[in-house]
């Protein structure tokens, strides 16, 4: 239902942008976010996006992180500048998706994509 691309290895300082697709009988796509979970620690937010654009960001990525969707194309993007070796992590989207199939309203996590930031 979701799938996310863009992961990889970068040096410090450089830039990266994830994407994630849905795909199904999406009816509408409320709230789109990016999580992120590094190696012994809680998975946390990124950064999230309303249906009409409305963003918010962790204080450790604002001014460096932007997320911004497509609604057209069912997809969310993070574009990572100035990237840190704190953010090495596997970083999962996620989405509030209502069917149009049954019209449910149902929270989907799609498979993670790994960051490395190190030189």
């Amino acid at each position: 239902q979701l799938q996310a691309s863009g992961g990889g290895l970068v040096q410090p300082g450089g830039s990266l942008r994830l994407s994630c697709a849905a795909s199904g009988s999406i009816f509408v796509i409320n709230t789109m976010a990016w999580y992120r979970q590094a190696p012994g620690k809680r998975r946390e937010l990124v950064a999230a996006i309303t249906h009409v654009g409305s963003t918010n960001y962790a204080d450790s990525v604002k001014g460096r992180f932007t997320i911004s969707r497509d609604n057209a194309k069912n997809t969310v993007y993070l574009q990572m500048n100035s990237l840190k070796p704190e953010d090495t992590a596997v970083y999962y989207c996620n989405a509030d998706i209502r069917s149009s199939y049954n019209g449910r309203l149902v929270n989907y996590w799609g498979k993670g994509t790994q960051v490395t930031v190190s030189s």
